[in-house]
């Protein structure tokens, strides 16, 4: 569904607004750094695609939502390169750990 320029529509109400790739870590990462040091209200609009990545949901909003099977599971898991998504995780676990203290 189009949303318009959401970007536009933040900064009417007087909002900092950061874009950024949703699927980059260094971008986010530089996004949520950037809002730390903004001042007044502050929106990171992360631009994404609903299931990047994997061929048989990207794109796709039938799978917004849903619930895969194992066989689904197994097969997105291996076109992701599990242990990459593993080692992104840990990235941002590590990020909001750093931030808390």
């Amino acid at each position: 569904m189009p949303m318009g320029d959401i970007k536009a529509k933040w900064e009417a109400f007087g909002w900092n607004v950061i874009p950024c790739d949703g699927h980059d870590v260094d971008q986010l990462m530089n996004a949520f750094n950037e809002a730390g040091d903004t001042r007044g209200p502050c929106v990171i609009l992360a631009y994404t695609v609903k299931g990047k990545g994997v061929s048989f949901m990207e794109g796709k909003s039938a799978w917004h939502g849903k619930t895969i099977g194992d066989q689904e599971y197994e097969a997105a898991m291996a076109e992701l390169g599990a242990e990459e998504s593993c080692a992104m995780q840990s990235l941002a676990v590590e990020y909001v750990r750093k931030e808390a203290n």
